[in-house]
């Protein structure tokens, strides 16, 4: 699935392919564009093969080319939607160049068209290079995953491939992104994290000037 809607629940039932989805006004279209990814969260549904069987996220024939890509929007009018969000089981900045063509091409049309990734943080280790300055008037939102307190626990949670440097690099990639992008937050789950670790991050986001959103837990 490649272009999908959120119905709120949690699973397979929970996303419904664009072509499935009925009147698109008012909802967020999301952009599932690659599998892969630099962590291997101990959370996350990719980690549980029965769930990544039984759930269309996960591309089984591959990245999507980005003329298929474009050729799904054409079919499309993106100008009753809320938001355009680059999501799914992979990290969309994996695809960067990618990413940022599509929004150009996509924002020729619709010059006013809200956009948001959600992200790891880890694009600029991905990339190694600062690749904050190429989101700049493409992307209106970067929501980040923050998912812990400190290095250590990050790690123990995401067993990102660049090891304990991945926490410092996020937030520092927040911080560089705040200079070209309008709004930066981090993310975290309520009940997933205590109400203590919630605090911790709160001022760590504080620190950065960064805001904090917590995400309602989804059983």
């Amino acid at each position: 699935m490649i272009l999908y809607t959120v119905t709120g629940r949690v699973g397979e039932a929970g996303y419904l392919d664009i072509s499935k989805s009925g009147d698109l006004k008012g909802k967020n279209i999301y952009v599932n564009m690659t599998n892969k990814c630099p962590c291997s969260c101990t959370f996350c549904l990719r980690q549980t093969k029965k769930m990544m069987e039984n759930n269309s996220l996960w591309l089984k024939e591959g990245e999507p080319s980005l003329q298929s890509i474009k050729d799904i929007f054409s079919k499309y009018d993106l100008s009753v939607i809320n938001e355009l969000v680059f999501c799914g089981f992979g990290e969309p900045l994996e695809r960067l160049s990618d990413v940022c063509e599509l929004i150009d091409y996509l924002k020729l049309t619709y010059p006013n068209l809200k956009t948001r990734v959600n992200t790891n943080g880890l694009a600029n280790l991905i990339h190694n290079k600062d690749i904050t300055p190429e989101l700049k008037n493409r992307f209106d939102t970067i929501s980040i995953s923050l998912n812990a307190p400190d290095a250590e626990e990050y790690l123990s949670l995401t067993r990102s491939k660049f090891g304990l440097q991945s926490y410092e690099a996020m937030k520092d990639f927040a911080v560089k992104a705040k200079k070209y992008v309008p709004n930066v937050v981090f993310t975290v789950v309520e009940k997933v994290m205590s109400d203590e670790k919630i605090k911790i991050c709160q001022k760590i986001c504080d620190d950065l000037g960064v805001k904090l959103r917590v995400r309602p837990f989804e059983s």
